[in-house]
């Protein structure tokens, strides 16, 4: 699925089995009714994203301050700000639309740990810029896929990114959490075991059960 390891496997990419959000036929009409007012398109529209920025966000937190600060309330806030300042947005396509949420995801977590950093600083050593795991995140969507190089494939690897997120977002937790660290901001199973409080032998078999449970939900697709 991804480069950082071998254990992840590549898959054929069928678009059949892509939801709407994949169809720039069906994004382009939701987000001309959202601009048209239409507060029900609008919300669709930004639903198809959330699984995608919780993901981000949660790159974001180390493990002392997600005791305070939940990545799945952050972008509640995101969404509630995308929601009032749409006609902000002068984009016309998926990726300006991602960009223009990333932006208003940083904004928002800038906001939540200003409110919280005097209480629980973060470990600044462990941050990762939140573009970069954007872009591992549509390369391990990439990889995973299985797709060649062609004209079209930034804007398959973006939405592979958010089909990646929504798959992550049905794993248990602890699952979900070892394979973001692992894959999307890069940290050895010895920096993982300190993440996550456990031990470094834990964390690797925590890590197999995780990708056999994400192959798991994958072959029930």
């Amino acid at each position: 699925m991804v480069a950082t390891d071998s254990s992840w496997t590549t898959r054929e990419n069928d678009s059949s089995d892509r939801e709407g959000w994949g169809n720039d036929v069906g994004f382009m009409e939701l987000l001309d009714h959202a601009r048209d007012g239409d507060r029900d398109a609008l919300g669709r529209l930004l639903q198809w994203y959330t699984n995608y920025l919780t993901i981000l966000a949660s790159t974001q937190l180390d493990r002392r301050l997600r005791k305070r600060v939940n990545p799945s309330d952050i972008v509640q806030e995101a969404m509630l700000e995308a929601h009032q300042d749409f006609g902000d947005f002068r984009g016309t396509s998926q990726g300006e639309l991602l960009c223009w949420l990333r932006t208003i995801l940083i904004h928002t977590l800038h906001r939540s740990f200003k409110r919280h950093v005097q209480v629980q600083k973060r470990d600044i050593r462990r941050e990762v810029s939140l573009e970069a795991v954007s872009n591992r995140l549509e390369e391990s969507a990439c990889n995973w896929a299985g797709n060649e190089p062609s004209p079209s494939a930034p804007m398959r690897a973006r939405e592979g990114a958010v089909e990646l997120s929504n798959q992550l977002s049905k794993l248990k937790p602890h699952y979900r959490e070892v394979i973001v660290l692992r894959v999307l901001q890069g940290l050895s199973f010895d920096e993982i075991a300190e993440r996550m409080d456990r031990k470094c032998g834990a964390v690797r078999m925590l890590w197999l059960r995780a990708l056999e449970s994400f192959k798991a939900s994958e072959d029930q697709r």
